[in-house]
């Protein structure tokens, strides 16, 4: 059953984040550091790394944003915290591992395909990914942009045993159903990210997931606009945020990474031939 708040004198209503997530939860009045600490490894100990240190924030409304909680603080009346990791594990970092990625296929909708550069192109090396994705048993989640006016998911796409497709008006992917589907991942920490339009709904999404704490690989081969302008300074604009630019064929490879793994060979049949450069090194 679902932690909600208290609403008695002795008990305060607290919104707890962590990742990806929120939960609204409550704690006594007068709870310091170390009963939040308690209380966030309550609600997401499953997918907390209880190896590395976190620093809890608060929301200040003077500020707008979230600042350090201040030495001594106590729970005195309504808040929003957050727990954020204080330092990056530098032995994961880029790093890609089957059971802790999800694939995000975004928007690679029918009425799209003669507006955007490299349509075929991006379809073919989008399906290599979800091909592989059911290879190597990734969950896969796909969004599609008003599909009452923008039609569904192209035919090519075979979306068979995705973990979610789902409509949206929004830009970006990150929706309160997306997050609901994160949370069933335990220990999540990265998202392939790859579809259309690089710099609005593909560019909204990987920087929603960044200020969650995940990393984010965007397929710039199985990524595209309507011009290669947009495009191309989006995946620069990305890349400078320390999302990972990279392609299909690294993605694939990094994931089974030793040519023993089990699913190899089926991975290597999927990248046999190489993969269309999509305009990627024409840039026009």
């Amino acid at each position: 059953m679902a932690d909600v708040p208290h609403s008695n004198n002795n008990h305060v209503p607290v919104l707890f984040s962590f990742s990806v997530f929120s939960r609204p939860s409550s704690v006594p009045l007068g709870s310091g550091h170390e009963v939040l600490i308690q209380k966030f490894l309550s609600i997401y100990g499953y997918q907390i790394d209880i190896h590395r240190k976190f620093v809890i924030q608060l929301f200040s409304d003077e500020w707008g944003q979230y600042i350090d909680l201040p030495k001594g603080f106590v729970i005195t009346e309504k808040c929003k915290l957050r727990l954020v990791p204080l330092q990056v594990d530098m032995t994961t970092l880029g790093n890609l591992s089957a059971s802790t990625t999800v694939f995000f296929c975004c928007d690679m909708q029918e009425r799209f395909r003669p507006a955007i550069k490299y349509f075929g192109d991006i379809i073919s090396v989008g399906q290599r990914l979800l091909q592989g994705a059911r290879i190597l048993g990734i969950p896969v989640i796909v969004s599609e942009q008003y599909p009452k006016g923008l039609g569904s998911t192209v035919q090519e796409m075979d979306l068979t045993g995705a973990k979610l497709v789902i409509p949206k008006t929004k830009f970006s992917m990150v929706l309160p159903e997306v997050e609901v589907a994160l949370a069933e991942i335990p220990g999540l920490r990265s998202v392939v990210l790859f579809g259309v339009e690089t710099h609005v709904c593909i560019q909204q999404t990987a920087l929603d997931l960044i200020g969650r704490g995940l990393e984010v690989h965007i397929v710039a081969d199985a990524s595209s606009s309507r011009s290669m302008m947009d495009r191309m300074f989006a995946l620069e604009r990305l890349a400078r945020t320390g999302i990972t630019v990279t392609t299909s064929e690294a993605v694939l490879l990094q994931l089974v990474a030793d040519k023993d793994h089990p699913k190899f060979k089926e991975i290597q049949n999927i990248i046999k031939a190489s993969a269309p450069e999509s305009g990627l090194l024409s840039k026009v």
